[in-house]
C-alpha cells in the first residue's frame, strides 16, 4: 500500500500529461466545432488562450511540487540508492521532467489557434 507522500508523488507525476491531453482535446475539438457550426473564430481563439494560460498555470505549479520534491540543492542525480529519500528524489526528477514536456506541449497545441487565421 502506498503512503500518503508516494500518492502525492504520484499524483504530481501524472498530473501534467494528463493537463496537456485535456487541453488537447479542447482546444481541437472547440475548434472543429467551431468551424463546423461557423462560429466566430476570435471569441474560439480567447477560450483557448484562456484555457492555455490555466494549463500552463496548473503545470507551472506543478513542476513547481516537483522541484522540491527533487532536492537538486542538496543531492544531485543519479538517485539509485535503495531508500525512499532516493527514490522520492528519482520521482521528482522525473515529474519534473514531464511537467517541462508537458509545458512545451501545451505552447505547440495552442500555436494553430494563433497562426491559422480561418477554417479552410
Amino acid at each position: 500500500m502506498l503512503t500518503r507522500p508516494d500518492r502525492a508523488t504520484i499524483v504530481t507525476l501524472l498530473a501534467p500529461p494528463t493537463v496537456w491531453a485535456l487541453h488537447f482535446l479542447t482546444a481541437y475539438i472547440l475548434a472543429a466545432i467551431a468551424c463546423a457550426k461557423g462560429w466566430d473564430l476570435g471569441s474560439v481563439r480567447l477560450v483557448i488562450a484562456a484555457a492555455t494560460a490555466a494549463a500552463l498555470v496548473f503545470i507551472a505549479l506543478a513542476a513547481r511540487a516537483a522541484h522540491r520534491h527533487t532536492g537538486f540543492t542538496a543531492d544531485m542525480p543519479p538517485h539509485d540508492d535503495p531508500t525512499r529519500g532516493a527514490r522520492m528524489r528519482q520521482m521528482g526528477a522525473a515529474t519534473f521532467l514531464v511537467a517541462a514536456l508537458s509545458f512545451v506541449a501545451v505552447i505547440f497545441t495552442s500555436l494553430p489557434a494563433v497562426f491559422i487565421p480561418d477554417c479552410r
